[in-house]
């Protein structure tokens, strides 16, 4: 019997599977049955020495990246963009050996990330990057041992400021662009639609006043009806890309009309300017969500404080009844 009885209630074992020659395996457990559990998962792993540790894994991140590229990353929809965020990561790291990425060595990176002023959302996107290529190497067994990413957290993401674009600079700022530009501004206005998914869009894409976003973020295919005016605006041929705006000029011209864009956010008001006016005009909420492609109702409730009716209840239900003095009950 290796699982001995010891002085306080705990009990150990104390065995040597391939014999008195082998390594020997000590452990101590609360519980008998864990105890027992655990010397009969060593006696029945014994052949193939699954109890055993697993050796360093000295290769570099570079190394892993390399065999993740032949495996699965070059077949990725955005392969290219990908392939430089994670070479740019794992440089940045210092390209660690694989039996360096603990979760101190990791959390400390992520620490020394935060104070040079990277935000959360960017460094959680790019642990989620490392991951993934790790997961996809212990797929095809060139990883073995615990999942290094999943021993942390993600960090705790602040909600970016949002901005969107009143009428009147919606009105500067279509005066101030023309030909593409001036229609790719009409139908983001039009639809919510991302930059990229504009810019991406075919005219095979847009009939009977559907507009089709094919190159989504999530990859999910995405259709808004759009009026017959808009329609006959934005399609001016009957095939290839509608569009070819560049992204540099586009965003001086924005920055001009709204200089107080919030760090970070350019383009992107567009979608935003959908969104705020939607809900200020009476939208619904559940609408918004399957317009924007949004994955989850707690990103399109970012906008419903722009509605007309909310929260209204707070003027009507509260001890004043909306006045400054309480009525008297006697």
């Amino acid at each position: 019997m290796t699982v001995k009885a010891l002085d306080g209630g705990k009990y150990k074992v104390d065995i040597r599977p391939r014999g008195t020659s082998g390594r020997r395996i000590q452990r101590t457990f609360t519980k008998k049955a864990d105890a027992v559990a655990f010397e009969r998962y060593v006696i029945s792993n014994m052949h193939d020495k699954e109890w055993l540790e697993k050796p360093r894994d000295h290769r570099r991140l570079s190394e892993l990246f390399e065999l993740w590229w032949v495996y699965a990353g070059r077949n990725n929809k955005y392969a290219d963009k990908r392939k430089t965020e994670i070479t740019a990561i794992i440089k940045d790291m210092n390209d660690p050996m694989a039996f360096k990425l603990t979760k101190k060595f990791l959390s400390e990176y992520r620490s020394r990330r935060l104070f040079s002023g990277i935000k959360e959302s960017t460094i959680n996107r790019d642990m989620t990057h490392l991951s993934g290529m790790i997961s996809a190497l212990v797929d095809v067994g060139e990883f073995v041992g615990e999942h290094p990413f999943r021993a942390i957290k993600p960090l705790k993401e602040k909600i970016p400021e949002m901005s969107y674009l009143t009428t009147t600079e919606i009105e500067e700022l279509l005066s101030a662009v023309e030909g593409d530009a001036w229609r790719l501004t009409l139908l983001c206005l039009s639809t919510g639609g991302r930059w990229g998914e504009v810019t991406a869009l075919r005219a095979e894409h847009m009939i009977n006043n559907r507009v089709t976003f094919t190159k989504t973020k999530n990859g999910k295919t995405r259709t808004v009806p759009v009026s017959d005016e808009v329609m006959k605006a934005v399609k001016t041929k009957n095939s290839g890309l509608l569009f070819s705006v560049d992204y540099g000029d586009y965003r001086q011209i924005l920055k001009t009309v709204k200089p107080d864009l919030p760090k970070g956010q350019a383009v992107h008001v567009l979608r935003h300017t959908f969104a705020a006016h939607f809900m200020i005009n009476g939208g619904n909420i559940l609408a918004l969500q399957k317009i924007m492609g949004h994955s989850s109702i707690q990103q399109s409730m970012t906008y419903a404080h722009l509605a007309p009716d909310y929260l209204q209840d707070a003027i009507l239900l509260n001890p004043l009844r909306g006045n400054i003095h309480i009525s008297s009950t006697l």
